[in-house]
């Protein structure tokens, strides 16, 4: 265990609110995995192209990048608990109304409106998950794992209600939306989250001084983390096409290999957390995008059903960091955490759909391969980019 990550902490991370912050996360980023499993839906009971339905993945992105940032800005000066519950309903509303009607530019409005709600949501669960977590990376793992539950529940959830009554059950897809909200609400109240004030607020009550914002680093953490989201942004619209497409299989073994790329976050996220305890952060998240390069080789070049397994390495190799992303980052801007959470977490995850619809257009104009095979240089450029950071002190004392 390197000296950053020692334990600094007195008391230990509160367990009942961690869990109910984690299980409301699953809630809000069922819907934001939601969209992309809801694209071969497009594509087959409305004859989308390529471009048009990644073009929905890219409405729930585009709002979400710009709007985030504020989100993050705004809690750095306030904190604002109400935020979760009703961006929670905002975001599964948004999803629930994208199967209704034919209209696209209505289904695009829709989508983006959820991806405001999930872009107020996760500065904010963020910020308040930290500073429950007493800075502890097991804790905040935790945390995150929620969100990749969410994904990895997503492509189910949406194939149990879309291939059962078709595009039009998606109000259907509200439910895990009303469960969030009360678990939101829930935590907060354990939390007694009123008297967790955000940094600055602290600061001009007596509290510590945080250290200097080291906005270079952050920006190079930020440019590796895009490199990974335009990577699992990418794999998440198509890998279900994709797979259909390579091994002549069916619907299922489309969506078979969408759950796989979502659930693998599942041990991944936790593993990156007890990972950073023993090697350090930078190291962890070095070497998983290091791995990423080479299983998302294996993805767009190894045929038949052996491509499974490459798509599991690479949902390791993606989730890994997740956690790590973010505190690395809180860590970097410790007097934003709102809008270092904001960025890590929202923006450089989000802004990954901006490049859906080119990998959409790549894929109408010559092949699905052929969209995805730059994906593999990527992770590549993101290992380029952390190597040259170096471990910042803690915001809050890191603990295992």
């Amino acid at each position: 265990m390197s000296a950053a990550d020692a334990p600094s902490t007195p008391h230990p991370a509160p367990r009942r609110p961690l869990t109910l912050l984690a299980l409301s996360h699953a809630c809000v980023d069922v819907h934001q995995g939601a969209v992309a499993a809801l694209v071969p839906f497009f594509v087959a009971e409305r004859a989308y192209t390529y471009a048009a339905a990644s073009g929905i993945v890219l409405a729930a992105s585009l709002l979400s990048s710009v709007v985030q940032p504020l989100f993050g800005a705004l809690t750095d000066k306030w904190a604002m608990p109400w935020l979760l519950p009703v961006s929670t309903l905002v975001g599964g509303g948004g999803v629930a109304l994208a199967g209704v009607g034919g209209s696209y530019a209505v289904t695009l409005l829709v989508v983006a409106v959820s991806g405001v709600g999930v872009a107020a949501y996760h500065p904010e669960a963020a910020r308040v998950a930290r500073q429950a977590s007493r800075g502890s990376h097991t804790a905040m793992s935790w945390f995150s794992l929620g969100g990749n539950v969410g994904f990895a529940t997503a492509p189910l959830l949406v194939s149990a209600v879309v291939a059962t009554g078709g595009l039009r059950a998606s109000p259907l897809l509200v439910l895990p939306a009303l469960a969030g909200a009360v678990l939101c609400v829930a935590a907060l109240r354990d939390l007694k989250v009123r008297d967790v004030a955000a940094p600055e607020t602290a600061t001009r009550r007596g509290g510590p001084v945080a250290a200097e914002d080291d906005w270079p680093s952050f920006l190079k953490l930020s440019g590796a983390v895009i490199c990974r989201s335009i990577v699992f942004t990418g794999l998440s619209t198509f890998i279900a096409l994709y797979v259909r497409e390579r091994t002549g299989a069916g619907e299922v073994a489309g969506t078979a290999a969408l759950f796989v790329l979502y659930v693998g976050g599942a041990v991944g996220t936790v593993a990156g957390g007890r990972l950073a305890a023993r090697h350090g952060r930078l190291p962890v998240v070095r070497w998983s995008y290091a791995l990423t390069v080479l299983a998302v080789a294996g993805v767009v070049l190894v045929p038949g059903p052996a491509l499974y397994v490459f798509v599991a390495l690479t949902s390791a190799g993606l989730y890994v960091p997740f956690s790590l992303h973010i505190t690395l980052g809180q860590d970097y801007l410790p007097r934003r955490m709102g809008t270092a959470s904001g960025v890590t977490l929202g923006l450089t995850v989000s802004i990954g759909g901006l490049a859906s619809p080119v990998l959409g257009a790549v894929a109408d104009a010559a092949s699905l391969r052929t969209a995805l095979a730059p994906l593999i240089v990527l992770p590549a450029l993101g290992w380029l980019l952390l190597r040259t950071l170096r471990e910042p002190d803690p915001a809050v004392g890191n603990s295992a």
